[in-house]
């Protein structure tokens, strides 16, 4: 409901619309990579089905508004700027298994923490891996930091976040009325 209602805000005002997703639409992946133009392979009773059937539900909706009511469904910067509509993977290529990233997350935040290993969510997809050669392509974009570089940043820039907010400091958020 939330998309539907922001899709007819961006109609009613002429604005451009940006819908992020996930790679959670295309389900338990039966090729790899994933081009924008996979459908997908999802189990839409799974316990997870509700979250990546509402992503595809508002993949969808956003497309209609495009197609029907000329509203813009472009992604972040190098997409809102442009002239390119439609999907695009944006995520990294790059595979890494979750203990990896465990770990990687423990590095960082709190060496002494302990990993515990815990069965996987059903439906959860054993392998994503996404096709970003559109981006690449058309955008000009691709990852540029690995994840050993970019987390650490993001917590860094996080908890300074956190920390200036508490001082007052940090908001960088202007209010619209």
């Amino acid at each position: 409901m939330g998309t539907l209602n922001m899709l007819g805000l961006a109609k009613r005002i002429g604005a451009r619309f940006l819908l992020t997703s996930t790679s959670e639409v295309y389900g338990e992946p039966l090729e790899q990579p994933q081009k924008e133009t996979y459908w997908g392979n999802v189990n839409p009773i799974g316990v997870r089905s509700c979250y990546a059937e509402e992503k595809r539900k508002a993949e969808t909706l956003a497309m209609d508004y495009r197609r029907g009511a000329g509203v813009d469904v472009d992604g972040l910067v190098a997409l809102m700027e442009g002239d390119h509509v439609g999907a695009f993977n944006l995520g990294n290529p790059g595979e890494f298994t979750m203990l990896e990233l465990a770990e990687v997350v423990k590095e960082t935040i709190d060496p002494s923490a302990m990993i515990e290993f815990k069965p996987n969510t059903a439906d959860d997809p054993h392998k994503r891996k996404l096709d970003i050669s559109k981006a690449k392509e058309l955008l000009n974009c691709e990852p540029k930091i690995s994840l050993r570089e970019g987390l650490p940043r993001m917590v860094s820039d996080f908890r300074n976040r956190i920390l200036n907010e508490d001082e007052g400091k940090g908001n960088r958020w202007v209010q619209m009325t």
